[in-house]
């Protein structure tokens, strides 16, 4: 079984889209991509610069979008039988349109409008995230909490990412958990806490006019690493998702657990396959970085998804 798994905020890096222009009709479905979410796509892939793909309203439709062309210069417009779909953080809107659970152009309205209401809600106070890497689980989020910090992605593989003020992020990188290291991530907000929560005010009332469909492939809930077999259900958890915990370490529980054999991510590809190889040690993992990597990824695919 065949897991494909779709990155995060942070994971973007400037210029990574732009081979991707050379594969036939990429220009074109970006080019429409870019008109739904009033953004240049095509130029933040491939010639904006680092700080300006922090923005989390240029950085979350890019980083779906990357995904979308990606899947569609890999799969066509079908996904193969015998799939599963994960995606994290804003990744789960990727994940989310390759299900069918939202059509692309819904998808791509939702990440809009959700990169917009983040960003407003980041502000409003500066606020940021760091991964704390090692140290005993247990300890350490401890020791987020008594820091007035949010453990607010579970992501695994000894990785635990905390979220807050500036002040609180770097008091607490100052004085790290035992045994633990601290690194500052490239976001510009304390995502999934409840600094979003002006943000799902926004989202909630943008749901009725989107057209959710149950998906028609396995995905998984960021909320649980349970499937959502339901698309109102789907939506009102990507709603909720703003500002509540990611639980990547649940998700990778899942995928174990129905036996995947393989893990494939999609564009900007790394963090997710190097959370894996720790999480789910064995488990064979391809990241499809760029064109070069489409030959390899259609035998990894064949291979992953026979009966």
């Amino acid at each position: 079984m065949l897991a494909i798994v779709c990155p995060g905020q942070g994971s973007q890096t400037p210029g990574f889209l732009s081979p991707w222009l050379e594969v036939a009709g990429v220009s074109e479905h970006l080019a429409g991509l870019s008109a739904i979410t009033g953004r240049d796509l095509t130029a933040h892939g491939t010639v904006s610069d680092e700080e300006t793909i922090k923005d989390t309203a240029v950085a979350q439709p890019l980083i779906v979008a990357a995904g979308l062309i990606a899947a569609r210069a890999l799969f066509g417009e079908d996904l193969p039988a015998n799939t599963v779909l994960a995606g994290h953080s804003v990744g789960e809107i990727t994940a989310t349109a390759l299900a069918g659970a939202l059509n692309e152009n819904d998808a791509m309205v939702f990440v809009r409008e959700r990169a917009n209401a983040m960003a407003l809600a980041a502000a409003a106070t500066p606020t940021g995230m760091a991964a704390v890497l090692g140290g005993d689980a247990e300890e350490v989020n401890a020791t987020i909490v008594a820091a007035g910090l949010t453990p607010a992605n579970a992501n695994g593989g000894g990785q635990i990412v905390a979220a807050g003020t500036i002040e609180q992020i770097e008091a607490f990188a100052a004085n790290p958990p035992a045994k633990a290291r601290v690194i500052p991530l490239k976001v510009a907000g304390a995502f999934h806490t409840h600094h979003m929560a002006p943000a799902v005010a926004v989202l909630e009332e943008l749901s009725g006019s989107l057209t959710a469909n149950d998906p028609s492939a396995t995905l998984l809930s960021n909320y649980d690493g349970n499937a959502v077999a339901n698309g109102q259900e789907n939506l009102a958890s990507l709603v909720a998702q703003v500002s509540r915990p990611v639980r990547w370490d649940l998700c990778m529980e899942q995928l174990a657990a129905m036996g995947v054999t393989g893990i494939l991510e999609l564009p900007p590809a790394g963090t997710l396959v190097g959370l894996a190889r720790r999480g789910l040690k064995g488990v064979p993992t391809l990241a499809l970085k760029s064109p070069e990597d489409l030959e390899a990824a259609r035998a990894f695919v064949a291979e992953h998804t026979q009966a």
